[in-house]
């Protein structure tokens, strides 16, 4: 399946991040038709510049009139950004292009990120205005929307293959972690806690690990991109505020497949978190792709009033609240009106299971999946509330 990605190109070298299976080696030769493509997931290329990793040079100069040199999946191999860096100081006429899924690898590695000479651009999962028809929302809700999920024939078995070739690959391989079982057990307990606020005195309790170890599996989770924690909004605050942020996993299919399931769960202790995620998935990626330096936050009281997201940019400010249910209550609005009392200029969403557009109290109730269909990049017409459905 061949989608139109959102993620616009930029002038000069980057870095392109992205878990694995988010589609950046597809992304970068439909983008760059014709480019150098050094592929580091190819052993032999890999052999051949861990051997020699001025040999980069090389093929650089061999390409003739080729502009854009990709390397992908870079971490692999970290000293080949001592080698680019060199190429662009020496102005060498290449565009580079640089691809990678952990930027723990890069850092550890202590090179020189290109000495500020290349952006950053980051790739996630589909957003639904993206599929068009191909999206189905009860299908992101169960598998996700990473593309390499999306093109299997058995969606569940993929997603189980896609955690364990992380466990394996990246964790276990690189010697990440001394105690693979533990980080195994870990990812399943922070299934628990996708789209909660982080307690990560209650989590090392549960892991049977020391906290300080915890923190640090937590930071490999997220160097691995494979999750996130989301801060709280304090911008001009008004009262007392958290101060612990929220975790996601970076696709609701990928949380699914680490939240173990048996008869004691019950559906909406699932549903909920997974349509919460949906919805965090697709604004954390609006917020990247968009123009306008938009951030995603959330917003909590101390007395444990909670907005599930807060989007603050140059196009305004939104708080947008999510709801598994397919009526809205009175008691579903109050958190919104709170946000509205301290910041009055703000747009104000209720999204939820149903199917009506409504308008409470300056509130704009939207079915949860019209939302993610009609957030986009060629207006944010949606969230000014301008858009007619």
């Amino acid at each position: 399946m061949e989608v139109a990605r959102f993620l616009k190109k930029p002038e000069g070298s980057f870095f392109l991040l992205g878990p694995r299976g988010t589609g950046k080696s597809w992304w970068t030769r439909k983008s760059f038709p014709g480019a150098l493509i050094v592929d580091l997931l190819d052993p032999a290329t890999l052999r051949e510049l861990a051997a020699r990793p001025e040999r980069l040079v090389e093929l650089v100069k061999a390409a003739g009139d080729c502009s854009t040199v990709v390397v992908d999946e870079v971490q692999k191999l970290p000293e080949l950004l001592e080698v680019v860096h060199r190429l662009i100081e020496e102005k060498c006429g290449k565009v580079f292009v640089l691809t990678g899924s952990s930027a723990k690898k890069l850092r550890r590695a202590g090179v020189n990120l290109l000495g500020g000479r290349a952006g950053r651009l980051s790739l996630h999962p589909y957003m639904a205005a993206e599929l068009g028809e191909a999206f189905s929302f009860e299908g992101a809700l169960r598998h996700g929307l990473l593309p390499v999920v999306m093109s299997a024939a058995d969606p569940d078995f993929q997603l189980r293959a896609y955690c364990g070739l992380y466990l394996k690959e990246e964790v276990q391989a690189e010697g990440l972690v001394r105690n693979i079982g533990n980080f195994a057990r870990f990812m399943e307990v922070m299934s628990f806690s996708h789209g909660g606020v982080l307690n990560l005195a209650n989590a090392s309790r549960e892991c049977a690990v020391k906290r300080s170890t915890l923190e640090g599996y937590l930071a490999i989770l997220e160097d691995l991109l494979l999750g996130w924690r989301l801060p709280v909004f304090t911008r001009r605050a008004k009262r007392e505020l958290a101060r612990h942020p929220k975790f996601y996993f970076f696709d609701t299919g990928v949380f699914r497949a680490n939240r173990p399931k048996g008869p004691l769960d019950e559906i909406t202790e699932i549903e909920g978190p997974a349509l919460e995620g949906l919805v965090a998935q697709h604004l954390k990626a609006w917020c990247d792709y968009s123009t306008g330096g938009h951030v995603l936050y959330y917003w909590q009281t101390r007395s444990q009033v909670e907005v599930d997201f807060v989007i603050y940019g140059e196009s305004g400010l939104y708080a947008i609240e999510v709801k598994n249910t397919h009526k809205v209550r009175p008691e579903d609005l109050s958190a919104l009106k709170s946000f509205a009392e301290d910041y009055p200029e703000s747009k104000r969403f209720l999204l939820y299971r149903g199917g009506e557009m409504l308008l409470r109290d300056g509130i704009q109730c939207v079915p949860c999946e019209i939302f993610l269909r009609s957030l986009n990049l060629n207006s944010i017409d949606i969230l000014l509330g301008k858009k007619s459905f």
